[in-house]
């Protein structure tokens, strides 16, 4: 998934586990913006302790960027553990819904080919569009995104990556 945005520059995935409070999610994305550093995808959700959240965050910098901003994540008072995910060594995926537009009978059977091939699942088939689910790697989503805009992709909906170290990482 490594991407280029430029010189030395790096994509990185960052997993935050935090104290499940009220204004976190502020806190967090304000110290990304007052720094100037872009979020790329972010998603958070309960644990299996009700007390405390995951924050999956990509964003793109050079490496002291990122060392910067992880350092400040570790400083605030709310977080638990702040980790710069090695992507070889880490679960990512991204949940993408695809409204796909249908000209004919000939693409709904092309879109459930196409799904099927990138085990997307197909949801609400109408007569003028088709809805794909997707749950895939980054790079996957892209593929797939590729492969079916001719027919016309009308909308877009995504979750953001969520990600977990492989276990003895």
């Amino acid at each position: 998934m490594a991407e280029s945005g430029g010189s030395g520059g790096q994509w990185a995935i960052l997993s935050i586990l935090v104290e499940n409070r009220p204004g976190i999610l502020f806190k967090v994305t304000h110290l990304f913006r007052s720094r100037n550093f872009n979020i790329d995808s972010i998603s958070v959700g309960v644990t299996e302790d009700p007390d405390v959240s995951r924050m999956t965050i990509t964003t793109y910098g050079d490496e002291r960027q990122v060392a910067q901003v992880v350092k400040q994540l570790d400083k605030m008072i709310d977080t638990i553990e702040v980790r710069h995910l090695d992507e070889h060594k880490t679960v990512y995926r991204e949940l993408v819904l695809f409204k796909i537009r249908l000209g004919s009978a000939k693409d709904s059977m092309e879109i459930n080919k196409l799904a099927g091939a990138y085990g997307a699942k197909v949801h609400d088939a109408r007569k003028d569009s088709i809805m794909v689910e997707l749950a895939a790697a980054p790079d996957q989503v892209r593929a797939f995104e590729e492969l079916a805009a001719p027919f016309g992709i009308t909308e877009t909906a995504r979750t953001g990556i969520a990600a977990l170290q492989r276990s003895g990482s």
